[in-house]
């Protein structure tokens, strides 16, 4: 019976396990565990999310305070067409955590940046076009574009010396997306070094609209290869999204799929950036704790655990620390339902938003809990202690249970 170590993805002559972990913002795919994953022979992913307030946290930069002191006058203004990152800010908290993670690096395998294009922080091609260059630069082993089409990015990315060099894919939820990437992108001369196909059971922003029930992730990959070998060309397939066991991982591998990309289970290690108490909470969901709804401004719908503090919670909008989800006008539709609710309840001292979430605000401070589809399954992989938490995990005992086991069977890891 074969699993998952019995194959490798090829890039060029470098092989690689044939497993990626997904990046999962803000910071909750760690530089620590994309190293582990890189040490084991893998790819692991940093994320692109906030750069700026995870550099705040982790390396005592003041990004954060900064931008509040220039834009304090603007708080109580619901015009944020004023607010603007400074790009240099952007390119030292991008080249700061990127090039400390790549000089830690350890072992056969690669770190990958996942950039999200939703983070249009209200000058979408200025400040993507800042965030790609940075991590070429800072040296990345590879870009993962996600969250939109990116119909533009490899253009923008095609004056650096290293456009050529570095892996450069993309996420999908249909072939229809992959053929507009493709033909927006002929004039580079440069297909992708892989597509993830992302179905949709994945976590946190889907690409799908709230029919998503209706897709299945085998039907689209065989699509996509189907596609693929009819027009002859030779991209690397990673499915994502739902793939909980190594027996999973190793039947799309059979069926042609050159790795596989999963995160769910990763978010319950103790290499994950969720706080211990919200790491608790995946342990502790149900199938029924989970839903996607549409309180994202980005648009898409989003998956997460249904008892997030997020949703509901009526802050006051916080663009003038943040703001990474601004439009190229200046507009977040959380804005527009924060202004609605304190029109309604104009005596109300704290009013609840339940139709938008202010998404930077949360995420940076791990209130929203997006997930996958099978996050009520982490119970079953790993120990319920005596004081009815759960036992996390390390990131290696993860990784392995993928790379070797077999028999849809999910290994424990030694009682504490």
């Amino acid at each position: 019976m074969k699993r998952v170590d019995d194959f490798r993805l090829r890039f060029g002559k470098r092989e690689i396990v044939p497993i990626m972990i997904g990046g999962m913002g803000v910071d909750i795919s760690t530089a620590e565990l994309a190293l582990e994953a890189a040490r084991l022979g893998g790819i692991g992913h940093i994320s692109d999310a906030m750069l700026p307030t995870v550099t705040d946290r982790l390396y005592d930069t003041d990004f954060v305070k900064t931008k509040l002191k220039q834009y304090k006058y603007n708080l109580e203004n619901s015009d944020k067409t004023d607010i603007k990152f400074d790009l240099g800010h952007i390119a030292e908290s991008t080249r700061l955590h990127i090039g400390k993670t790549m000089e830690a690096k350890r072992g056969e395998g690669m770190v990958f940046l996942n950039c999200m294009e939703k983070l249009t922080m209200n000058a979408p091609r200025e400040t993507l076009k800042v965030r790609l260059h940075e991590a070429l630069s800072a040296g990345i082993d590879g870009i993962t574009l996600a969250a939109g089409l990116h119909l533009g990015s490899f253009t923008l990315m095609e004056d650096h010396p290293r456009f050529r060099d570095a892996k450069l894919g993309i996420i999908v939820s249909s072939l229809r997306a992959l053929q507009l990437f493709l033909r927006k992108n002929i004039k580079t001369n440069r297909l992708p070094d892989y597509i993830v196909v992302e179905g949709p059971l994945a976590g946190g922003h889907l690409g799908f609209g709230m029919d998503w029930a209706e897709y299945d992730l085998r039907t689209i990959v065989n699509e996509i290869h189907q596609y693929l070998r009819d027009e002859k060309i030779d991209i690397p397939v990673i499915p994502a999204g739902g793939i909980f066991t190594g027996s999973d991982a190793t039947a799309f591998l059979e069926e042609g799929a050159a790795a596989v990309q999963v995160a769910t289970r990763f978010t319950v290690t103790t290499e994950c950036g969720l706080p211990a108490d919200v790491l608790q909470e995946y342990f502790r969901a149900s199938e029924n704790d989970i839903e996607v709804n549409g309180v994202s401004p980005t648009g898409y719908p989003m998956r997460m655990l249904k008892n997030s503090p997020a949703i509901g919670s009526g802050i006051r909008p916080g663009c003038e620390s943040y703001g990474y989800i601004l439009d190229a006008n200046g507009k977040c539709s959380y804005i527009d339902s924060y202004n609605r609710e304190v029109a309604l309840h104009p005596d109300e001292k704290k009013i609840s938003v339940m139709d938008k979430t202010c998404l930077c605000t949360h995420m940076r401070n791990f209130k929203l809990w997006t997930c996958g589809h099978y996050t009520y399954k982490l119970k079953d992989t790993s120990h319920k202690l005596a004081d009815g938490s759960y036992q996390p995990l390390s990131a290696e005992h993860v990784f392995k249970d993928y790379q070797f086991s077999t028999d849809n069977k999910v290994a424990l890891p030694p009682q504490k």
